[in-house]
């Protein structure tokens, strides 16, 4: 039987560094002059002097609030990018993978929903095989869910690659041997893991189980692993999701065809994820302004859930939960100063109204591509695999020079997050809440005014790297323990005015 884990956490001692950056204010001399009689003044009577730590803290801080509050910013690209860069390297203290034969057992994995739910799953799952000492079957793919696609994991992404590149991380198998098949007493234990559930829940409850039977297949597995992890687990994970989870050659060829061919029309080009299929609208509960025919049309789609609470449309968009329409990303995008010769890709399925909802974009953005126009026959071979198309769109949008979403769904978060690691490319998150109460009123301004609120509505919420919301995102969307900050090449060290201005600020709040 194979060895139980140390279910002690590890730890590195390397730590990466939260992402804040900004432009260095210069303080007037009168401020200078009253900074001098503060700082002795309270250094006479306490003693305390800013260290080096209280210094970098405080100008984090500081520079941080400079970049997100003053001046307009560049629309295509953070200004602060090249100060920030992935790092996710293995720790030589974190355990290494165990070899099949001395595992717990082996793990299979069943994951659920569209492609990026079931990426995140199987991102978790290979952190979970290593919490149990288990050597890893290929995860199996949702082939019952509304997509109904037949798509198997090597269908997708490169499997041969993801065994590799795993191997010093975690075991991993195709199928377990079949001398291990027949050898067993039962078939694998089956079972579905809470959702967020903590390391301690899988050594506690599944482990035992896992190695009583020798195979355990978890099902449903769908963010069934808390946000909260050890930095090296949350370091596993990024290198699983942005480097182990390669797609297979044949998309990767697909995807980077139609990113030359709009690089050709244009040299950047925004793309923009559009949920707004039937289904997910009356998933929603909102309501879009279609009348009595949409109302009819979304309560019948929405009687397939017997478990969906009613809703109110209204309470729904004032809470910022409904999806913007295709025409309110297109108003927003305009007013954030995107013209109309942007060229624009639009990653959806079935829009709900078709054409008709998609004209106001249109007219907008006349620039407007899909997949289907820009691969023409070369998509024909994927048309039947609804995961194998969402992958198209993952690389095309993942190569945009700026990607926004209507939704927060999950291909908005796991390109969000990637797009971070891989270099934070500009990620647009519409402020839904705001916009939505600003939609309302929009003919009682004219359009200057229009889009100056909305400028001010989407600062902070324009991908820029010090923008963090610590305990409210998710790891996926936001993968801070794996984004480490680069000190410029020109960068001194801290000027004595820099640090009597921290003094300063310190001593204010001592006081």
């Amino acid at each position: 039987m194979g060895r139980k884990p140390d279910p002690a956490k590890p730890h590195s001692g390397v730590r990466s560094v939260s992402p804040k950056a900004g432009r260095r204010a210069q303080p007037s001399p009168v401020f200078l002059g009253a900074a001098l009689f503060v700082l002795g003044f309270v250094s006479l009577f306490t003693g305390h002097i800013v260290t080096d730590a209280d210094w970098s803290r405080i100008r984090s801080r500081w520079r941080s609030n400079q970049v997100r509050n003053n001046g307009p910013i560049d629309i295509w690209k953070s200004r602060y990018s090249n100060l920030y860069y992935g790092c996710s390297g293995r720790s030589p203290k974190l355990r290494s993978a165990v070899p099949e034969n001395g595992s717990t057992g082996y793990l299979l994995i069943g994951t659920s929903g569209g492609l990026n739910q079931q990426r995140i799953g199987i991102t978790d799952a290979v952190v979970v095989a290593w919490i149990l000492n288990a050597t890893l079957v290929v995860p199996e793919l949702d082939h019952h869910s509304f997509w109904k696609d037949d798509s198997d994991f090597s269908d997708i992404f490169d499997v041969d690659w993801f065994i590799s590149y795993l191997s010093k991380d975690v075991t991993v198998v195709k199928s377990i041997p079949y001398e291990v098949m027949t050898s067993m007493d039962k078939l694998p234990w089956t079972m579905r893991a809470p959702r967020k559930s903590m390391p301690e829940f899988y050594i506690d409850e599944v482990l035992p189980i896992l190695m009583r039977r020798r195979a355990l297949q978890l099902t449903k597995f769908d963010y069934r692993l808390t946000n909260e992890l050890d930095e090296e687990l949350q370091k596993l994970r990024c290198r699983v999701n942005f480097h182990a989870l390669r797609f297979k050659k044949s998309i990767q060829n697909l995807g980077k065809k139609l990113v030359r061919r709009l690089r050709i029309m244009s040299s950047r080009y925004v793309a923009i994820h559009l949920r707004f299929e039937p289904d997910m609208l009356a998933f929603s509960g909102c309501y879009y302004g279609g009348g009595e025919k949409e109302r009819k049309e979304l309560a019948e789609i929405r009687k397939r859930w017997d478990t969906l609470p009613d809703l109110s449309a209204e309470d729904e968009r004032t809470r910022g939960k409904c999806p913007l329409t295709p025409h309110e990303i297109g108003l927003m995008l305009r007013a954030l100063g995107f013209g109309n010769e942007t060229y624009l890709y639009v990653a959806s399925g079935e829009i709900y109204g078709g054409e008709e909802t998609l004209r106001p974009l249109r007219e907008l953005f006349p620039n407007f591509y899909t997949k289907e126009m820009l691969a023409g026959d070369d998509l024909k071979p994927f048309l039947p695999f609804a995961s194998q198309l969402a992958a198209v769109d993952f690389i095309v949008c993942d190569e945009s020079d700026v990607f926004v979403a209507n939704n927060n769904g999950n291909m908005a978060k796991v390109l969000a997050g990637r797009r971070r690691y891989m270099g934070h490319k500009r990620t647009i998150r519409p402020n839904t809440k705001k916009l939505n109460v600003l939609f309302q009123a929009r003919n009682q301004m004219d359009w200057d005014r229009f889009s100056q609120k909305v400028k001010k509505i989407q600062r902070g919420l324009m991908g820029e790297p010090d923008y963090t919301r610590h305990g409210r995102d998710d790891f996926h969307e936001m993968p801070s323990s794996c984004i480490c900050q680069r000190v410029p090449a020109n960068r001194s060290v801290t000027t004595q005015t820099e640090k009597l201005t921290a003094q300063v600020r310190l001593t204010t709040r001592i006081l």
